[in-house]
């Protein structure tokens, strides 16, 4: 049956070919390799204070930065795990790729309830924005992302400024969002929380959807194919991406990964966020 629904760009997998198929393109990021050095800073707490409950010990970060560059971009990255589950690290597909990556613990469900996770998140964006720069990197070239629920915590943090403006940071600031397979209606965990089952959408207030506004930052939406994630999650991302436009947001794209499911979608999207991101960069010179 003919799938009609989409506004999004349909992507199939040629683009995965082994890069020993594009010679130079291998050679270019061989070269990369070698001649940029990087390394880590583990477990740096993003919250501080004398009296942090015991469950505040997970809001740690690691900052995974290029050695002898200056005022490169970061990626500001939440894993996936419903909320409940998942640990920080490094992606992959963003190291040796010329910026910072800044992968965060949060606090989870059940020992803690919404909004603890997205305030752990804003405190984590608000972090770097206050000190990425003492590592090198441009407080202007700052990007939020992350896989499923970690796509979640990206939309609301971007989307609704209060979290944020806690910080006395404007979530304008941030450079761009990306978002992999996020829930765009209130996340099934904090619906859990109240009693709802996981089948029944909400839009209130801790949804993405909620805070659509034309004056958002750049906003790319990665999902896997339709028929193989999670309920709804491809449909969720066409209807934020639909409701961007009707606001008159400059700047929604939205990609789905034909023949990727909720899991496996993560690996083929990071080459998207980083051609999203030289292309952001490009635009400001």
């Amino acid at each position: 049956m003919k799938r009609t629904l989409a506004p999004a760009i349909r992507l199939a997998i040629l683009f995965l070919l082994p890069l020993a198929t594009f010679p130079s393109l291998a050679s270019a990021q061989q070269k990369e390799k070698q001649s940029q050095e990087y390394k880590i800073d583990a477990d740096v707490p993003y919250r501080s204070g004398d009296d942090l409950p015991e469950s505040m010990q997970r809001c740690r970060l690691d900052v995974y930065y290029p050695v002898d560059r200056k005022d490169f971009a970061t990626v500001v990255w939440f894993h996936g795990g419903g909320l409940t589950a998942g640990n920080k690290s490094i992606p992959q597909g963003l190291k040796n790729r010329g910026i910072a990556v800044v992968a965060v613990n949060y606090r989870l469900g059940p020992a803690v309830k919404s909004p603890a996770y997205i305030e752990d998140a804003a405190a984590a964006v608000a972090w770097t924005f206050n000190h990425i720069a003492d590592y090198g990197g441009s407080r202007d070239r700052i990007y939020v992302s992350g896989h499923s629920a970690g796509g979640y915590l990206t939309s609301m943090v971007g989307l609704d400024r209060r979290w944020l403006a806690a910080h006395d940071i404007d979530a304008n600031e941030i450079a761009g969002l990306i978002p992999f397979s996020g829930h765009t209606i209130t996340h099934f965990t904090i619906r859990k929380e109240r009693g709802i089952g996981g089948k029944q959408p909400i839009v209130d207030d801790l949804a993405p959807l909620y805070h659509v506004r034309k004056d958002a930052p750049p906003l790319l939406l990665i999902t896997g194919d339709r028929e193989l994630e999670m309920l709804g999650r491809y449909e969720e991302n066409a209807y934020l991406w639909r409701m961007m436009q009707v606001v008159g947001h400059p700047n929604t794209e939205l990609l789905e990964l034909d023949g990727y499911d909720h899991g496996g979608m993560d690996d083929p999207a990071y080459p998207l966020m980083l051609k999203f991101i030289r292309k952001d960069l490009a635009s400001k010179r």
